[in-house]
């Protein structure tokens, strides 16, 4: 149960940083922090006490694996995160490259 609190928690953070805050690269890390609360949770729905990880090794397998679709899913979704992050970032550096500024309000100013 704590663990899934805590992934609401570093969600939460990664809201209040996209929501609350005016810099560029803060809204992208408040971003990353979105994608990796949800991996986590992922993670943890999957996760079964005293199992084994989904490896076959003999031919005769024991029944008590852990569930492999969600670990399938968070891998995917972290080479997909990865990628959105790349954009979002270089995104931020060619508006900093035009507009000198990481801030939304001032660029909103100077786009006139």
């Amino acid at each position: 149960m704590i663990p899934l609190i805590a992934c609401i928690i570093l969600f939460l953070v990664g809201l209040y940083g996209v929501v609350a805050k005016r810099n560029l690269i803060k809204i992208a890390l408040g971003f990353c922090l979105m994608e990796y609360a949800v991996n986590l949770f992922f993670a943890f729905i999957g996760f079964k006490k005293d199992c084994l990880a989904p490896i076959v090794t003999q031919l005769s397998a024991p029944k008590n694996f852990v569930d492999p679709i969600p670990q399938a899913l968070v891998l995917t979704a972290i080479v997909i995160g990865l990628g959105t992050t790349a954009v979002m970032l270089a995104l931020a550096l060619r508006i900093y490259g035009k507009y000198k500024t990481f801030d939304i309000g001032e660029i909103r100013r100077l786009k006139g």
